[in-house]
């Protein structure tokens, strides 16, 4: 994902030693009041609206809220990934709706735009913000509220559980970008690139998968500002699923970090590695890809997420075993 050669390190250490402290400074939480049932649909429906009437936004790439008509006792967000938009979540989504959730799926900001390189341009700062209003509104559409994020969307999941005073009580975490695959870019590399092409004083690059390094360096500064140690918030359930034919991610950083935020939290964390045989790489919710095997991962990931063992064959896949990938990050 990160292919960048030897990056300019002479370069970049100037701008290192300049920059350096700004790393770990936590971005701005957006001011949100808890708002009521009515309110929160009402904001989730000017979202959709919004959304409908831009020319810009792809008519399958709107945020879709599944609502039961009523405050429900659970709710969940869903934050798709890097690149993609909330259909990325159109399975599971339903599924959660099936078993009495609502369901909010905001769009991040960037995203799902006729434009596919829109998203080059996205920052921290809006990442956040986005993160911050989608929960205000998942707050007001239940009682019990967690987050489910895959790839960047698990970064700003992650990032949610751990904003002081946060409501989120259940947290999943699917193929999470803490930091990229030590074969596109080394640990040593990761803070130099997130000085030059986050900060945008090299020009951008944009790798093979259609990535965009300006881009990407912006979940990896919000990953950087996640507290350590971890705060305790309330979280009840915690878990991570990742493949090892996933070659974005640090999969040893997937686990640590979440690990630390489950310990911090006296909970604990749920791994789920899915076997190579299934052939999913880094998109683990790629279900319609799996055929058969669909149905029963959404039924997996909605028992990590809830905290519960699973009856079916995939049980064999959990048990808390971290990757081999497992350096520091």
């Amino acid at each position: 994902m990160l292919i960048v050669g030897v990056l300019a390190l002479v370069v970049a250490a100037v701008a290192t030693l300049c920059l350096w402290r700004s790393l770990r400074r936590e971005p701005p939480v957006a001011p949100a009041r808890p708002l009521d049932f009515d309110t929160a649909v009402r904001a989730a429906e000017a979202v959709i609206a919004a959304e409908a009437a831009d020319p810009a936004v792809r008519p399958e790439s709107r945020s879709r809220l599944l609502s039961h008509g009523s405050r429900t006792g659970r709710v969940v967000l869903l934050l798709h990934g890097y690149t993609l938009a909330p259909d990325q979540y159109d399975e599971l989504a339903e599924e959660f709706f099936d078993r009495g959730y609502n369901v909010w799926v905001p769009r991040a900001p960037q995203h799902g735009t006729v434009d596919l390189r829109a998203h080059h341009r996205v920052r921290a700062d809006e990442l956040t913000t986005y993160a911050a209003r989608a929960l205000a509104v998942a707050e007001g559409l239940g009682d019990e509220v967690g987050v489910v994020g895959i790839s960047g969307g698990a970064v700003l999941a992650a990032w949610l559980a751990q904003v002081p005073g946060t409501v989120v009580r259940r947290l999943l975490l699917l193929s999470p970008f803490f930091g990229p695959d030590r074969r596109q870019a080394p640990a040593f590399a990761v803070r130099p690139l997130i000085m030059l092409y986050g900060r945008r004083i090299l020009p951008d690059r944009v790798t093979s998968r259609g990535y965009s390094l300006a881009a990407v360096t912006q979940y990896l500064s919000i990953a950087r500002t996640l507290p350590t140690p971890s705060r305790r918030t309330g979280l009840r359930t915690a878990a991570v699923a990742i493949s090892p034919l996933d070659g974005v991610v640090d999969l040893g950083a997937a686990v640590r970090v979440p690990r630390r935020i489950a310990d911090a939290n006296a909970i604990p964390l749920q791994v789920c590695t899915l076997p190579e045989a299934l052939g999913v790489g880094h998109n683990t919710l790629n279900l319609i890809a799996l055929g058969a095997d669909g149905p029963e991962l959404r039924r997996l990931y909605i028992a990590l997420y809830e905290g519960e063992s699973f009856p079916g064959p995939f049980r064999y896949w959990m048990g808390g075993v971290a990757p081999l990938n497992t350096g520091g990050a």
